[in-house]
């Protein structure tokens, strides 16, 4: 914990460096021992089936997924589709010491690194698991150094330059991560027009080549879109429009469990001191310092919108806590600068603070990973250590390591049913994500869905591609059919169970797959969407 110290913060970079290292390290624990999450198995198939982009996201997670495999000569397990993850995230926060290096000071940029390295939510979703959050983040912290060089030149004035072009392929770039790059765009655009000293950058040669540069980077995207009645764009905006009354409880609720995610002693000092910049944006002369104020308003006006947006969006819908990240991370800007303003008064204090919430973070994440991982509280447990948490009702449970899968569907009889079979399906797009991860390595049997939510599966296959060929059925006691197999039924000759493969943990079964053989389809399963 030196690297707090006010010795050590003598030389920033240097201390940097170690800040980084020493996340790197935690992160890499993590990586190889938590078992993979239901997205992160799906987007791996994703790198099963190379194309332009995808249904449900832009194509730059399944390169990042694709690192660890191509590095470790196809090997396919939860550390290797993370080591693209850890190694990006590195990058990322590098560039967000940059930028609070370049907008306020080092000893700014650094606490404002110290923060981010802390935060858990970001630590998982940016920096250890396989989400679309990973590449936006890295190209997002990207445009906001970049577009603090641009902005706030050595000079008091300002001329647009070369680097608006720089940022509008960034904010493409960033783009091919997520959608949400949109919103970075439009917040910068938003910047430069109430900065009457930025406003010059609109009408400049410069951000006419930074939207060609912005089009030719978002040119993967646009292109599978074309090719597939632009479903992408759809599926994703149509998930944004309210289906029924707005709960303002259910929004506050959204806030607090957020702030939870993030650690209430960085949480709700990083709300503190949003709603204390708006005011400083609102009441100029609160703030003397009209440089600093500009510095304030690009952050708001690029992190806000997404981190309102979607809080206020949980009043009328389920959100994933992702959705909202991207703007509080950049907000770790601002509360590192108010933090390097807090070290000049009360170091001590700054000190205990990061110190404290390093520790208090640190310990809950290993409790967690080792009750993930190895079942620490399950109940029943061999040999039990503290069994207070039952089986059924630990939502843990639904992690589990796929190479057990993996060697379950390897033994007889399952391998011969699998030799049998010219493909397999599922009816869950999530299961089919476990199925593509696990049996990847070993067989090329293709994999698809038959439901009415089949995501990415309906672009990678067509209806009748196996019509008059066997299949095996695998799905889990968790998400299998009400009806069994009966839903299945009239589009086979036959459907028979071949057997049930348990999923352990500490010696319990915790979940468990049941494999069907499914002989001769008879007629194509419908679809919703997708190639036809």
């Amino acid at each position: 914990m030196q690297v707090f110290s006010s010795q050590l913060t003598k030389w920033p970079h240097r201390s940097a460096v170690i800040v980084l290292a020493i996340g790197f390290l935690f992160r890499l624990v993590i990586a190889l021992l938590l078992p993979p999450g239901f997205d992160e198995t799906y987007y791996f198939t994703y790198t099963l089936h190379p194309d332009w982009s995808y249904f449900d996201h832009p194509p730059l997670v399944a390169l990042v997924t694709a690192i660890g495999p191509w590095l470790t000569g196809g090997q396919v397990t939860q550390f290797t589709i993370r080591i693209g993850t850890l190694l990006v995230y590195t990058g990322t926060l590098w560039w967000l010491y940059r930028a609070g290096v370049r907008l306020f000071s080092p000893q700014a940029g650094l606490l404002a690194l110290i923060i981010a390295t802390i935060v858990p939510i970001f630590q998982m979703v940016f920096g250890i698991l396989v989400l679309p959050d990973v590449p936006l983040m890295f190209f997002w912290t990207a445009v906001l150094y970049w577009a603090a060089v641009e902005f706030f030149p050595p000079s008091e004035s300002y001329q647009p330059t070369w680097r608006l072009a720089l940022i509008g392929l960034l904010v493409g770039a960033a783009c091919l991560g997520k959608y949400h790059g949109f919103a970075l765009g439009a917040g910068l655009g938003a910047f430069c027009l109430f900065s009457p000293r930025h406003r010059s950058a609109l009408v400049s040669p410069w951000l006419l080549l930074g939207a060609v540069l912005f089009v030719v980077a978002l040119f993967p995207v646009l292109y599978w879109n074309w090719q597939h009645d632009w479903v992408s764009f759809r599926f994703q905006s149509g998930r944004a429009v309210p289906t029924e009354g707005y709960r303002l409880l259910d929004a506050l609720g959204v806030f607090l469990v957020h702030v939870g995610y993030m650690f209430p002693t960085i949480g709700f000092a990083l709300w503190w001191l949003i709603v204390r910049s708006v005011i400083d944006q609102v009441f100029p002369r609160s703030l003397s310092d009209q440089q600093l104020r500009l510095k304030q308003q690009l952050i708001l006006w690029v992190s806000l919108p997404i981190a309102l947006a979607f809080t206020l969006m949980g009043g009328y819908r389920q959100i994933l806590p992702s959705w909202t990240m991207p703007g509080f991370y950049g907000c770790t800007l601002l509360l590192g600068y108010q933090a390097s303003q807090w070290q000049q008064t009360a170091p001590k204090t700054v000190r205990r603070w990061l110190q404290g919430s390093a520790l208090a973070v640190a310990t809950l994440a290993v409790i967690g990973l080792l009750h993930v991982s190895f079942g620490l509280f399950q109940k029943p447990r061999i040999p039990s250590i503290f069994p207070i948490w039952d089986v059924h009702s630990d939502p843990s449970t639904q992690l589990f390591d796929v190479q057990q899968l993996r060697r379950g569907i390897l033994q007889s009889p399952f391998r011969e049913a699998l030799q049998d079979s010219s493909f397999i399906f599922t009816n869950d797009f999530f299961v089919g994500g476990q199925l593509g991860m696990a049996l990847a390595p070993a067989t090329d049997r293709p994999i698809t869905c038959f439901s009415a939510d089949l995501r990415g599966f309906a672009f990678w296959s067509r209806p009748d591609q196996w019509l008059g060929k066997n299949a095996l059925y695998i799905t889990t006691e968790r998400f299998q059919l009400k009806t069994g197999t009966a839903e299945y039924a009239p589009y086979f000759q036959s459907i028979a169970l071949v057997g049930k493969i348990p999923m352990r943990r500490a010696g319990v079964a915790t979940e468990v797959f049941l494999v069907y053989h499914a002989k001769t389809l008879l007629k194509p399963y419908p679809r919703p969407y997708g190639i036809s």
